[in-house]
């Protein structure tokens, strides 16, 4: 559990490099049925800050912690992009798309744990 403490606290970083906002953690392990233990999900203002989240992300966890997504999917049009760790799914959003999907709504059994914004 503790190299998934580690992963989540590495793509937060990762996230935050970028400037990437409104990161919410959503911790799913006392959910039956769920497709992984945790979602980090934030939202970049452009697809440009979008995919720039997202290979910050993907660097930042090979270096701290030896870890490479197993998928990404979304670049191109960049308004959700997601990437598979595993254990951790990670969804990069434009903040409309965000609204649409409402992940957050849609797993609020789930404890949320919302990461301040950095200045």
């Amino acid at each position: 559990m503790k190299e998934i403490n580690k992963l989540v606290e590495t793509i937060v970083k990762g996230i935050q490099e970028k400037k990437g906002s409104n990161i919410t953690i959503v911790d799913l392990r006392d959910i039956d049925g769920s497709i992984a233990n945790y979602f980090v999900i934030c939202q970049g203002s452009s697809p440009n800050q979008i995919e720039a989240i997202s290979d910050s992300i993907a660097e930042t966890t090979r270096i701290e912690a030896g870890e490479k997504p197993i998928n990404t999917i979304g670049l191109g049009n960049s308004e959700w992009v997601a990437m598979d760790y595993s254990d951790v799914l990670v969804h990069i959003f434009q903040p409309e798309t965000r609204s649409f999907y409402n992940l957050e709504e849609l797993w609020q059994d789930a404890k949320l744990t919302n990461i301040p914004d950095l200045e």
